[in-house]
């Protein structure tokens, strides 16, 4: 494994944020005509900026996705490189709408874009604002996207699975759409929430078998949030899984 130092990272991030302003821009210009062609171009950032970190991207599952089938997907959170990785793995029919946390959509050229490509935005710090935000994302997947939720909310520190919250299983009930389960395995690694070097290595994504949700109540959310808390576990694979 190489680590990038800091000469090199700091190189890493100015390209980086070239490519964003870049691609951000056309972002927010197409995003005024057509949102849906938004959202490749911020498939086309994700590849960019793998390609500038040296990260190559292996995908596994793809047969798992069915054509023209809309999804909640759902994937563990491990870094600031996730949002990338999952932009360059799935595949950009999907139409994926990320939930984000509210401050990323405050910085400029990325947080323009994101609101561009319809992008949700999530206030972590004001638990009111929940009920807003499903009905935004129910809003979008009437519109034909596939929301993206990472359901622990923030990084694992320690690779360790954290509680998954409520929110998506919500969307995923009330919506009926079946939930893609998505394990990623090597971004805490290349990309460490708690450091600033970046560490070239490969990324795995793993895609699981749709979660059916359609019929279910709100009364069994908990037993699906089990049942897909299992499933990103088993996808994290055995180098990306730390157990409980």
């Amino acid at each position: 494994m190489t680590t990038s130092g800091p000469v090199q990272t700091f190189l890493l991030r100015i390209a980086v944020s070239a490519v964003t302003v870049v691609l951000g821009s056309a972002t927010v210009i197409i995003g005024l005509f057509s949102p849906r062609r938004a959202v490749l171009v911020a498939h086309l950032w994700g590849r960019a900026c793998l390609r500038i970190a040296g990260v190559p991207v292996t995908v596994e599952g793809l047969d798992n996705i069915v054509a023209g089938q809309r999804y909640v997907i759902m994937a563990n959170h491990e870094s600031g490189l996730d949002i990338p990785v999952l932009l360059a793995a799935l595949p950009a029919s999907l139409e994926v709408r990320f939930l984000a946390k509210k401050v990323l959509f405050d910085i400029p050229f990325l947080g323009w874009a994101m609101r561009s490509a319809g992008f949700i935005p999530v206030d972590r710090e004001d638990r009111s604002t929940a009920a807003a935000t499903i009905k935004r994302t129910l809003a979008e997947v009437a519109a034909g996207g596939s929301p993206l939720v990472f359901p622990e909310e923030t990084w694992t520190l320690d690779g360790r699975l954290l509680p998954f919250q409520r929110g998506g299983f919500l969307v995923a009930i009330k919506s009926g759409l079946p939930i893609l389960p998505v394990g990623l395995e090597g971004p805490r690694v290349v990309l460490p929430p708690d450091e600033g070097l970046i560490r070239p290595q490969p990324v795995t994504v793993r895609i699981g078998s749709p979660i059916p949700t359609e019929g279910l109540g709100v009364s069994q959310r908990r037993e699906l949030t089990a049942t897909t808390r299992r499933e990103i576990d088993r996808l994290r694979g055995a180098f990306g899984h730390i157990g409980d």
